[in-house]
């Protein structure tokens, strides 16, 4: 039996490897051609230490506690040339993937639909067999090139790879490249280049229960997570507040209900910030985090949305004395 293991590397590039039951994963992945840091392959000089975060795996018995305490044991540190997975498992890489000799991959697609949700977001979905290659944590992004230029822009997936199709949530820039080329030009069949997969903010293993915060075209990467776990399940109550500025942003809350309906610990709530607008939930999401969803600290917080968005939630979490036991966060800006 063999396993998938993301490779995450400190410049954000995740690269995918098998690796057999039987086999480390750094002999797996010098196999695939990525040189992960090695230099004794006998679990005494420690040189091969990253952190698992996710996944089940025999740490092997055969290294020194100078290249591996059990305090950094219990901190989900391995050493690769001992490890050996019993499950997919993904790992944290102290390098670079340009030091490892690998490099984000491209795959090029064709447009498959084209939707205006709102007058402020924009619905893609792309499709190739290339694509049904393509390996992602819910949550990363890619870099699409804007078609007849040689400029991209970052989008995170809003759904998982399903018969080589992958979708993106985008904001309507007026005036942005990639906005005014779907807005304007884009049909069916266009070809686009996708570069990826990146990014550290991705859904780890759930060990305790989550609080999602989202923000505008922010819900992308939720979106993708919740169908991951509406596949796995969770033992934990899964929140999500949505926040958008106004009403004409809200989209999606189809495919809330939905996940909603599908996962049985998930609830979510739908916030507009102005003051005016028609939908009945009003104000910042800052404003609707209850302390039953903090879970006196006991949670994990996921956020993406913009800068002062991850500002304020930041400062709410310190005014109320709560340190999250983790809590991750992606900031976007609009690109003109």
């Amino acid at each position: 039996m063999s396993f998938q293991i993301a490779l995450n590397f400190e410049d954000g590039v995740t690269r995918f490897i098998e690796a057999a039951g039987h086999e480390t994963v750094a002999d797996a992945a010098y196999r695939q051609g990525i040189n992960i840091p090695l230099d004794c392959r006998d679990g005494a000089c420690g040189t091969c230490k990253c952190q698992a975060e996710s996944g089940r795996y025999d740490l092997g018995d055969n290294f020194i506690e100078d290249a591996l305490s059990e305090d950094e044991i219990a901190q989900g540190y391995v050493l690769t040339c001992q490890m050996r997975a019993e499950s997919d498992c993904v790992v944290r890489i102290p390098a670079s993937s340009q030091v490892c000799k690998t490099a984000q991959a491209s795959f090029d697609a064709t447009i498959s639909r084209v939707r205006q949700l709102s007058q402020s977001t924009i619905a893609l979905s792309v499709k190739g067999e290339s694509l049904a290659r393509l390996a992602f944590l819910p949550g990363q992004y890619v870099n699409l090139q804007v078609p007849g230029s040689d400029q991209s822009r970052a989008y995170s997936f809003s759904s998982l790879q399903k018969d080589g199709e992958v979708s993106f949530l985008i904001r309507n820039v007026p005036g942005g490249l990639m906005s005014s080329f779907l807005t304007e030009m884009a049909k069916a069949g266009d070809g686009m280049t996708l570069a990826g997969p990146l990014g550290s903010f991705y859904l780890r293993s759930i060990q305790r229960p989550l609080l999602l915060l989202a923000g505008g075209t922010g819900l992308a990467p939720f979106t993708a997570m919740l169908e991951r776990i509406a596949e796995q399940g969770s033992d934990h109550p899964v929140h999500l507040i949505y926040g958008v500025t106004n009403d004409f942003d809200l989209v999606e809350l189809d495919r809330l209900q939905d996940f909603a309906a599908r996962i049985p610990n998930f609830t979510f709530a739908a916030c507009v910030a102005d003051p005016q607008c028609e939908y009945p939930r009003k104000g910042y999401v800052t404003q609707h985090i209850e302390a039953g969803h903090l879970n006196e600290g006991d949670v994990d917080v996921y956020l993406c949305g913009p800068p002062p968005m991850v500002e304020a939630v930041s400062l709410h979490l310190r005014e109320q004395g709560i340190t999250p036991a983790n809590f991750y966060f992606e900031k976007f800006a609009a690109a003109a």
